[in-house]
């Protein structure tokens, strides 16, 4: 007979309760609040001591690095200290990034180490998020993980918008800098008490080898990228289109709309997270109801035709908060057009460790066009520098659509399923 584990007072040691898919919104609000505290706050700060916004725009683009290359320590993540270890060793560094942020005085002379500073953070942060994604996949039922992913967006990027008014308004109230970033800081730290409300299940199963681990990661991708989608997929992670990298630079030329502080902390902190989140939900219901591939690309052509319309309208704070706010409507249907392509291309398998790889190369074109944008405001002025993203995602669109015509033209073999 086998023996119980259970005391004589406790027969039968009931399984830990899975966690509320809220718990997940709090664990990775972290994430959102680092990217929101840059592209706001920071980046309203730096234009007021006098940096250009090509220069802002570099060092928001710098934030990317981390994210487009987190598939290659993620498989350490996975393969060595437990989940929660490593949420709480990156919960403390992004802490502290975070307040390293607001502490560096933002002014030309210490771009460079806020830099490095901002660079090393955001490493921290995307191991964060590595950690939470690990622990949602491992402790949610199958049934509830609709509403943890729906919670886990909705701190991601409600997380943003805090990161970026509540941020903007504490550095505006405050007598230093530094405050409003420690403050933040401490907030980041507490999200950590979700942890308390998640139940880690032991590894079970052969010992994980981080050499073995990163071989089956490559042939799995080789496996996806050889199929009819997931060669798509991957060319769209390289594509302008949809990137919505004018959003991480609406601080910064905020003065161009003659936008005042307190209107530029509103519409891309809070309010605008908001309506992001919003958008992605109009965005999934819509390609629920139509080819993803389709979908995606309209989203595009959309944020394209919202970027020309906000250079020709006369600029004005009224007309920057609804073309702001457009913006982030139409970048949540772009988030969750994205989402669905990519969940339908890259099959089974390896499926966790594929998407994340997707998300990295996702960052690449969002990075390459901030610097893009940052140097055509220098060049052509504000409106210039939206048309010329429009032109560039509309060149993306061509490149893509040309190239999926061939596909399905060319390629014999349907794709299948990734065991």
């Amino acid at each position: 007979m086998e023996i119980s584990t259970a005391t004589a007072n406790e027969p039968f040691a009931p399984a830990p309760a899975a966690p509320h898919p809220i718990t997940f919104m709090f664990l990775i609000l972290p994430f959102g609040v680092m990217n929101g505290y840059l592209t706001v706050t920071v980046a309203w700060l730096l234009t007021q001591h006098g940096l250009k916004v090509e220069q802002v725009a570099a060092l928001i683009a710098a934030s990317f690095i981390p994210h487009t290359w987190k598939f290659l320590w993620a498989p350490i993540a996975d393969t060595t200290l437990r989940r929660k270890i490593w949420y709480m060793l990156a919960s403390v560094g992004s802490a502290v990034g975070i307040y390293a942020t607001g502490a560096i005085k933002a002014d030309p002379a210490h771009l460079g180490a806020l830099t490095t500073v901002i660079i090393a953070s955001n490493v921290a942060v995307t191991v964060l998020g590595m950690s939470t994604e690990s622990l949602m996949a491992y402790t949610v039922s199958d049934e509830a993980r609709g509403k943890a992913g729906g919670w886990f967006q909705a701190g991601n990027l409600g997380g943003s918008g805090v990161g970026g008014g509540l941020g903007l308004l504490l550095a505006q109230k405050l007598a230093a800098p530094w405050m409003a970033g420690g403050i933040l800081a401490l907030a980041c730290l507490a999200c950590s008490l979700g942890l308390l409300f998640v139940h880690e299940p032991a590894h079970s199963g052969p010992p994980r080898h981080l050499a073995r681990d990163l071989w089956q990661v490559v042939t799995d991708i080789w496996t996806t990228a050889r199929s009819k989608l997931g060669f798509l997929a991957l060319l769209l992670c390289f594509s302008p289109i949809g990137s919505g990298a004018a959003a991480g630079l609406w601080a910064a030329v905020a003065s161009d709309w003659h936008a005042s502080a307190q209107t530029v902390g509103l519409v891309t902190g809070v309010i605008g997270g908001l309506v992001m989140a919003f958008g992605c939900m109009v965005g999934g219901y819509i390609c629920d109801r139509m080819d993803h591939k389709v979908a995606y690309l309209w989203f595009g052509i959309m944020q394209a035709a919202c970027a020309v319309g906000m250079g020709f309208a006369p600029h004005t704070e009224m007309n920057y908060i609804i073309f702001t706010m457009a913006y982030a409507l139409v970048t949540g249907f772009t988030y969750a057009g994205f989402t669905a392509f990519v969940l339908e291309a890259m099959g089974l398998g390896a499926a966790a460790t594929k998407f994340s790889l997707f998300a990295s190369l996702s960052n690449f074109p969002i990075a390459w066009m901030t610097t893009i944008d940052g140097w055509a405001h220098t060049k052509y002025g504000p409106a210039g520098m939206l048309y010329t993203e429009a032109a560039v995602g509309m060149c993306g669109l061509v490149i893509f659509t040309s190239i999926l015509l061939l596909t399905n033209k060319f390629w014999k073999s349907a794709p299948r399923a990734i065991a």
